[in-house]
């Protein structure tokens, strides 16, 4: 049976054409589960990415979907270095092959009919131009060339699939590895058939590992068979091996923080004890060892550390961003109830490089929804421990390192639950918390610094919180499941309570429900309020607290000439406004959008199927108004966009055109024009200076599709854009060169 297979190649997903240049990954690749060599570097494969290593040079250069690579969770790869292909293996069942001409996914995999089992690539095996493919159903042949599959054995018997943990070929013949033992068979016309495949007596081991060259080797999880089969020998004495690598002359056993390199014969050659966890190992250049290490990246002998820099863990939460330093936390909650482990605590990106506090690696009991910097001294942090146990509580660290814990009422494990934390414009402190004196009543905590301690408060309000927001005395708090959203108005006095004043907002003020999971402000001063079934607005808030009904209002939009709620009935994640006004809008399962400011244009929807992004639910959107960056966080790791709004005042800023020239044939889509005025009129001419498009930009960028006034696509040549800002006290010009 040979299949035809759906290939996408990465030179001609023009749906993401313009926009692939302006995304980076800030993924971990601590986690190397391959290291294979080619030439001069080293190629490892991580969880969400492919990294290369020059031992000659130190460069380092990663390959991820940021850059290529069109997924993440990696499960398998192999290299050939003579061909110089790559073939990644997702858990999603999908391949990406990386070829000097391009990387191609490879997304109809040969499953059986019926089968509903794990399509995770168990192993992948490259011996010239095929690929041996093991998975949950069995084991495919890949033709590389052709890119498509050829002869899949289906190891089923009565419907029940029997997983492949490896396999490779050898002399026309396909051994592999499964719970129940070694199976093999030549690569004939009945490969396909289960019923044919010889399962041997002697070699009925739980086999996980197994790698050819000159000879055979596989390995269960404390002993290794290696030579030429049937007739071979046994080397034992391991703990947990991991993984196993055969060369012309050399047997290399990854035995948990081991390696033992043996000779083809079995004679010790040598030993290497990491001191940590390693998945993989490779000797370089025959006489080099190289690990692949669970937490840091590639070692040598001598414990040195490469890889691209990035946090400890892709595991992400929340975010906060000051002054080109980056703070995730990596805690959750399922329900609303606190995280499954790991609990891995918080990363940090001080400006140069990635830092993983020491308290973490030995203190497990972290779930951090929230870390933010005290934005007058960014070394002291700030996070909150939302954990069932006495250790629940704000945490005070400086310098990444410990200093106090802050927990009310520590005999209380589900009560007085802190969420997230904001400064105010004051630098005053205040934090919301869930289950506040154990009453089921949402509120907030305010550190008085000058005692150092924390004062709560509780409002009787529903029994959870969201990370609040903060502006002119104000506070607002997004409750989940049934408790509305909280506007809270504290004077800018959060140590006084006497002069208080809150509402709550709930499906009565005409929300969707009463279930509030997101709220932003914008510039208008407008709440834009994210609930579990769509989005709402509401108008002047401060002034609402004072109104006894006060009413939220949809934003309708135009699809098909019929009138259509803006996000009706989605889940609404998180709500980020940048500085252009434009809304970032999270969806659970439905990735990003980004909002034109009143909310009647779509500008962006990205997804993981057209954009780096890991997975379609975004926990978390940041922006640096000072670079435009937007910042996505999911629990399958931090990716970035470069937006194009930065800063936007009433004066220009640096105003760029790009792409610039346009040329067609390469690129079909508009130009875009950042870095101007929050109101600016432009004017296209061409070089003769008769206009052919004017228009009025709002936000800080403006976008041109190339037709003229008359919607039709300008001629080849150079054309001028004049620009004044709103009140004409400010001008700025540019050239955009269009070859059709």
């Amino acid at each position: 049976m040979k299949k035809i297979l759906l290939i996408i190649s990465v030179f001609t997903a023009l749906i993401v054409q313009a926009q692939s240049s302006k995304w980076n990954d800030l993924f971990s690749y601590n986690n190397v589960l391959k290291i294979r060599e080619d030439g001069d570097r080293l190629v490892a494969a991580t969880e969400n990415g492919v990294f290369y290593y020059y031992p000659g040079t130190g460069e380092i250069k990663k390959l991820s979907k940021a850059n290529g690579l069109h997924e993440v969770k990696i499960s398998a790869f192999d290299y050939d270095a003579a061909t110089q292909t790559g073939i990644v293996g997702y858990q999603s069942g999908s391949l990406d092959v990386i070829t000097p001409n391009g990387i191609f996914l490879i997304v109809d995999i040969p499953l059986a009919t019926g089968y509903n089992g794990s399509k995770k690539i168990n192993h992948i095996s490259i011996n010239g131009d095929r690929a041996i493919i093991s998975a949950g159903y069995g084991i495919s042949i890949f033709n590389i060339s052709k890119r498509e599959f050829g002869e899949t054995a289906f190891f089923t018997t009565g419907g029940a699939y029997e997983a492949v943990n490896a396999a490779v070929m050898k002399d026309n013949t396909v051994y592999a590895v499964t719970g129940n033992g070694l199976k093999y068979h030549d690569l004939n016309t009945t490969f396909p058939v289960y019923t044919t495949w010889t399962a041997p007596n002697n070699f009925k081991t739980d086999y996980k590992k197994i790698d050819a060259s000159e000879i055979l080797a596989f390995a269960s999880e404390k002993e290794v068979k290696y030579g030429t089969f049937p007739n071979m020998s046994t080397l034992s004495g391991f703990t947990s091996i991991r993984d196993i690598k055969v060369t012309n002359s050399k047997i290399v056993v990854t035995d948990q923080t081991q390696v033992r390199v043996y000779g083809t014969n079995g004679s010790l050659q040598k030993t290497f004890d990491a001191g940590e966890i390693i998945n993989t190992a490779i000797v370089y250049n025959n006489n080099q060892l190289f690990t692949g290490t669970q937490f840091s990246g590639i070692y040598n002998e001598q414990k040195n550390s490469f890889k691209p820099d990035g946090p400890y863990n892709n595991r992400s939460y929340k975010l906060s961003l000051l002054n080109n330093q980056i703070w995730v936390s990596t805690g959750g909650r399922s329900a609303f109830n606190e995280a499954t482990p790991p609990y891995l605590g918080y990363y940090h990106y001080n400006g140069s490089n990635w830092v993983y506090p020491d308290y973490f690696k030995t203190n497990n009991q972290f779930n951090i929804l929230d870390v933010i910097p005290n934005p007058s001294d960014p070394t002291e942090i700030f996070f909150t421990n939302y954990f069932f146990s006495s250790q629940k509580g704000i945490y005070k660290m400086v310098d990444d390192q410990f200093v106090k814990s802050y927990v009310v009422n520590p005999g209380n494990s589900y009560g007085d639950l802190p969420v997230g934390c904001e400064f105010d414009s004051n630098n005053n402190l205040l934090c919301s918390a869930a289950a506040v004196d154990n009453t089921g009543g949402a509120g907030f905590y305010y550190f008085d610094r000058a005692v150092d301690k924390l004062i709560i408060r509780s409002l009787n309000v529903s029994n959870n919180a969201q990370k609040p927001i903060l502006r002119d005395g104000y506070m607002y708090i997004p409750v989940p499941r049934v408790g509305g959203l909280i506007m809270y108005n504290y004077n800018n006095t959060p140590s006084v309570f006497s002069d208080d004043t809150f509402k709550v907002i709930t499906k009565n003020n005409n929300l969707p429900n009463s279930d509030i999971r997101s709220a932003a402000l914008d510039k208008n001063d407008d709440l834009w309020i994210g609930t579990q079934e769509g989005l709402r607005v509401l108008s002047n808030p401060k002034s609402a607290i004072l109104e006894e009904n006060p009413q939220t209002d949809p934003i309708i939009i135009e699809q098909n000439g019929l009138g259509e709620e803006l996000f009706r009935d989605a889940e609404i994640l998180q709500i980020v406004v940048d500085s252009g006004n434009q809304k970032w809008v999270s969806i659970a399962g439905g990735g990003v959008f980004c909002v034109s400011p009143s909310g009647d244009k779509t500008i962006y929807n990205f997804t993981k199927s057209n954009s780096p992004l890991p997975n379609d639910t975004v926990t978390d959107i940041k922006i640096d108004e000072k670079t435009g960056k937007v910042y996505f966080a999911t629990i399958d790791g931090i990716v970035v966009y470069q937006g194009d709004v930065s800063e936007v005042t009433s004066n220009f800023g640096n105003v760029l055109v790009y792409p610039n020239p346009v040329v067609y044939s390469q690129y079909k889509g508009n130009v875009r024009i950042r870095g101007l005025a929050q109101k600016t009129n432009i004017r296209i001419t061409d070089a003769a200076g008769n206009m052919v498009h004017s228009a009025v930009a709002n936000g800080g960028y403006f976008e041109w599709n190339l037709n003229n006034q008359r919607g039709v696509r300008v001629a080849s040549g150079i054309y001028y854009v004049l620009m004044t800002n709103e009140d004409g006290t400010d001008t700025a010009t540019a050239k955009i060169a269009v070859v059709n």
